[in-house]
């Protein structure tokens, strides 16, 4: 098949592009580098069925040639973009969605768009399943990212009862691995960082707000099979395995063999007290769900931490 990854240079889309060419597609991947890296680019560039393009999804886009599916993940989804790349965040989350759905329906291709468990907001049911409609601060900070999600799920689904254009929605839990950012913001990254530096990890609050952490190739298998399934209502993608914030940041120093101490900072505004997705849905009519440990998961990252660290030629 031919596939089109927007976002190919971010964390997520990088070890999707990966899959899709192992499994031998041809891949057209797109990105604008507002989050994304080029050195996850460039490496990209070297698989002979790979072409990129530098575009802002936002901005109308042709493709010559056949596309059969189109996986769109291109989104800011830090929090440290929040402030400066809010107004950015909403118009890819609405005009860059609306771009690629039209881009579906001109090819006939089956588009899927990487919604997130912050469609919940902090939480009144636990564990989320996906029919719990959330709670949601329309107007706070997070707003510009849970709003903007919670749009383009509103969009895709018109599109698909007005066009019939084919749509799938993963709604993606915690994710982390290799090639994240290390000034991404989300915990895990930020642990890690410190913790390898010999600095305080910083907990936000008391560290007791929970979180459930999926590994990305498990993350990525459970994308590739909700596009090629015939599922088209929203699906939880994350592991069901949750554990307190505070928890994390001690095993992140034990297996770093750091000192560092850990640190607590002021809790970020509108913050989920409980993060922990209902898998139901993806074990039923996916046969999906995570295979990784957490303490393998951990351990890969952080030595991919620790090589960004090494000295060149060490």
């Amino acid at each position: 098949m031919r596939v089109l990854v927007a976002g190919c240079a971010g964390f997520i889309g990088y070890h999707l592009t990966q899959r899709l060419l192992a499994d031998g597609h041809e891949v057209v991947g797109v990105d604008n580098f507002c989050s994304g890296s080029r050195t996850n680019a460039a490496a990209l560039q070297q698989h002979p069925r790979f072409r990129f393009v530098e575009h802002d999804i936002t901005v109308p886009l042709s493709v010559e040639g056949p596309l059969d599916r189109i996986y769109d993940l291109a989104c800011p989804a830090s929090p440290v973009d929040f402030g400066p790349r809010r107004l950015e965040i909403l118009a890819v989350c609405s005009r860059g969605v609306g771009e690629l759905l039209e881009l579906a329906r001109r090819h006939g291709a089956r588009m899927l768009h990487a919604s997130t468990s912050e469609v919940y907001g902090d939480p009144q049911e636990h564990p989320q399943r996906e029919t719990y409609w959330g709670h949601v601060n329309p107007i706070g900070e997070r707003s510009c990212y849970d709003e903007g999600k919670r749009f383009a799920e509103a969009l895709l689904m018109a599109h698909h009862r007005q066009h019939g254009t084919e749509v799938r929605i993963p709604r993606i839990f915690n994710t982390y691995g290799p090639n994240m950012r290390c000034d991404d913001g989300r915990a895990l990254p930020t642990f890690i960082d410190q913790a390898l530096r010999g600095e305080p990890v910083t907990i936000h609050g008391d560290g007791s707000q929970t979180r459930s952490f999926c590994f990305v190739s498990d993350l990525v298998a459970g994308l590739v099979a909700l596009m090629e399934s015939g599922v088209t209502e929203p699906v939880n993608l994350g592991n069901p395995e949750e554990i307190t914030v505070r928890q994390a940041a001690e095993e992140v120093i034990r297996l770093t063999g750091s000192r560092s101490p850990i640190v607590c900072i002021p809790r970020l505004a509108d913050d989920p007290q409980v993060r922990r997705p209902d898998i139901t849905r993806a074990r039923t009519l996916l046969g999906w769900s995570p295979t990784v440990s957490r303490a393998a998961g951990f351990a890969r990252t952080i030595e991919w931490f620790r090589t960004l660290r090494a000295p060149a030629g060490g």
